[in-house]
């Protein structure tokens, strides 16, 4: 089932860098920006966390929270926020169960070869936990200043 904006966005709980947890729960009343990225450490991936790191303050500002999410786990997502001075928090869906939920776990083709991976996709979920904007397919350039706009029209 696609998540579209209105929709009730899938709840989570998953482990994180720095051996922490996040869990939408715990996030109740707070705009959250969720973002979805197939790897560690590769360059699209890379450059979409550090231009969220650059806003994190103006994202902190307009109340939302950021939180980047991928398969891989939690001590690589400590060695990639230390390799490249992350400050934003990355979450491990090792069980694939959020990256399902989302919708975002699809078919994938590179030199002809099929294979599953994460589609790069970015939900802006507002304090009631309601799915207020969906981006999927996302070209990482220009981006983040996108979800930082409509963070902040939300109000």
């Amino acid at each position: 089932m696609a998540i579209e904006p209105g929709s009730k966005a899938p709840s989570f709980n998953m482990p994180t860098d720095g051996g922490g947890k996040v869990a939408s729960k715990d996030l109740s009343g707070r705009k959250v920006v969720l973002y979805f990225y197939p790897k560690d450490d590769t360059s699209g991936c890379t450059r979409e966390a550090i231009d969220f790191t650059a806003k994190a303050d103006a994202f902190k500002k307009a109340g939302a929270v950021v939180i980047g999410c991928s398969r891989d786990d939690a001590k690589s997502h400590d060695r990639f926020k230390a390799k490249h001075k992350l400050g934003i928090t990355l979450a491990a869906d090792i069980d694939g169960k959020v990256t399902e939920a989302y919708g975002v776990w699809v078919e994938k083709s590179m030199y002809g070869r099929k294979y599953m991976g994460i589609e790069r996709a970015t939900f802006l979920i507002d304090g009631t936990g309601k799915v207020r904007n969906v981006w999927h397919k996302v070209k990482v350039a220009g981006h983040v200043d996108e979800v930082l706009v409509a963070a902040k029209a939300l109000g």
